[in-house]
C-alpha cells in the first residue's frame, strides 16, 4: 500500500470527509444501504459505477440495476460500463478524480482501475474472510448449515477476495433463516462496516490484517462458487438436515428445483422454497412422495423426510402446500434421484 493509503487525509482539515472524492461500484440491491450510508454520513459520492440496462422480463424491457435507480434518484453521476478494460471507461472514471473506491457487489476490477485512487478500493464481502471467497457467501453459509457468518472490508488486490481486511463484524444466524432474511441482515450490517471503514481510512487509522495469516489458523476454507442451475438441483439421497439446508440456503432466490415424474414418465420441475426436516428412519427410497393429498406432503430422505411447505409449478405462482394439494394430485407421483 503507498503511503498516501496509509497516511489518509489531513484530519486538522474539518471537511475531509465532504472533500475527499469517493466513487462507489455496486449493481444489486444489496449494494443500495451501504451508498445510502455514505450518503447520510456528509461522505463526497462524486460518483456511481453499475451494471449496463439489461433487457429482461417478458416484453424483454431495459431495466435499470436497483443502484442506477437509487443513484439517479440522488442526483448522482452514474457510468456504466460494458467492459471494465475499456479506455473510454477509465479516462471518465479518472477525470473524476477519486480518492477512495469503494466496491460492493460488483464485477472484478483490472489492476488499472483499483489501483487508481489514492487511498485505495475498498470492497465489502458477505462473509467472514478468509472463508467463503466467491459470489455466493450468503447462500453457501446456510447451504453448509453455518450458525453463525459476518461481514468484512478489505482492500482489493489482484485476487478475488483476498486482500488485507480491514474491519469484520460477525452476525448469528437464526434457526429457519432463509438466504432473504440473511441477506436483509447482512446488508444492513455491511453498510454500518462500510461507513466505520471509510471514516477510519480518511482519517488515517486503519488496521490491516494480511489474510495469509488467518488461513494458518483454519483447517478448512470453504468456498462460495457462483449459482448456476445444476448447482441448484436438490439431492433426495442427502439427509433430511442436508436437504432442509440447502433449500433455505437457496429461498427466495435462486431457488432449489426437482424433478418430479408421473406414471407415465412426463418429467415437470418443481422449485421449493420452504421445508421442515424430519430425521425419521424408514425403509422408502428417497425421493418416494408421501400424502394424504389435502395437508401434507413429505418426500423420503436418507434417515428422514423432508416436509414441503412452499413449492411452485413452472408458469405457477408460488403456494403453500395446502392450496397446492387442492389442485395436484401427488398419487403414483415421485422425485428423480
Amino acid at each position: 500500500m503507498s503511503g498516501n493509503q496509509q497516511k489518509g487525509i489531513n484530519k486538522s482539515d474539518t471537511g475531509y470527509a465532504g472533500k475527499t472524492r469517493i466513487v462507489f461500484m455496486g449493481t444489486p440491491e444489496f449494494a443500495i444501504a451501504s451508498l445510502e450510508t455514505l450518503l447520510i454520513n456528509k461522505f463526497n459520492v462524486a460518483g456511481v459505477v453499475t451494471a449496463p440496462d439489461r433487457q429482461s422480463g417478458r416484453g424483454l424491457k431495459l431495466q435499470q440495476s436497483a443502484i442506477k435507480k437509487f443513484a439517479t434518484k440522488n442526483s448522482l453521476p452514474v457510468l456504466q460500463p460494458t467492459n471494465l478494460k475499456d479506455r473510454e471507461f477509465i479516462n471518465e472514471l479518472g477525470k473524476i478524480k477519486p480518492d477512495l473506491l469503494v466496491v460492493v457487489a460488483f464485477r472484478k476490477l483490472p489492476d488499472e482501475v483499483w489501483k487508481l485512487p489514492p487511498l485505495g478500493t475498498i470492497n465489502l464481502h458477505a462473509s467472514l474472510l478468509p472463508q467463503y471467497r466467491g459470489a455466493a457467501p450468503i447462500n453457501w453459509v446456510l447451504i453448509n448449515g453455518e450458525e453463525t457468518t459476518g461481514v468484512t472490508t478489505f482492500f482489493i488486490d489482484d485476487k478475488i477476495d483476498t486482500g488485507k481486511i480491514i474491519y469484520q463484524d460477525k452476525v448469528e444466524i437464526a434457526p429457519g433463516e432463509n438466504a432473504g432474511t440473511l441477506h436483509d441482515k447482512l446488508m444492513n450490517k455491511g453498510a454500518e462496516l462500510v461507513n466505520k471503514t471509510v471514516k477510519s481510512i480518511l482519517e488515517g487509522v486503519t488496521p490491516q490484517t494480511d489474510q495469509s495469516t488467518l488461513t494458518k489458523t483454519q483447517t478448512e476454507l470453504k468456498k462460495a462458487p457462483k449459482l448456476r442451475n445444476e448447482n441448484c438441483e436438490i439431492s433426495w439421497e442427502k439427509s433430511a438436515i442436508e436437504v432442509y439446508n440447502f433449500i433455505r440456503g437457496l429461498s427466495p432466490y435462486p431457488g432449489a428445483w426437482a424433478r418430479i415424474k408421473n406414471q407415465k414418465g412426463k418429467t415437470n420441475i418443481l422449485k421449493i422454497f420452504e421445508t421442515e426436516a424430519i430425521p425419521e428412519i424408514h425403509k422408502n427410497k428417497p425421493g418416494t412422495i408421501l400424502s394424504d393429498n389435502q395437508s401434507y406432503m413429505k418426500v423420503a430422505v436418507d434417515n428422514g423426510f423432508v416436509k414441503l411447505l412452499s413449492l411452485q409449478l413452472p408458469g405457477k405462482k408460488q403456494m403453500a402446500i395446502i392450496p397446492f394439494l387442492r389442485g395436484f394430485n401427488t398419487d403414483s407421483l415421485r422425485f428423480k434421484v
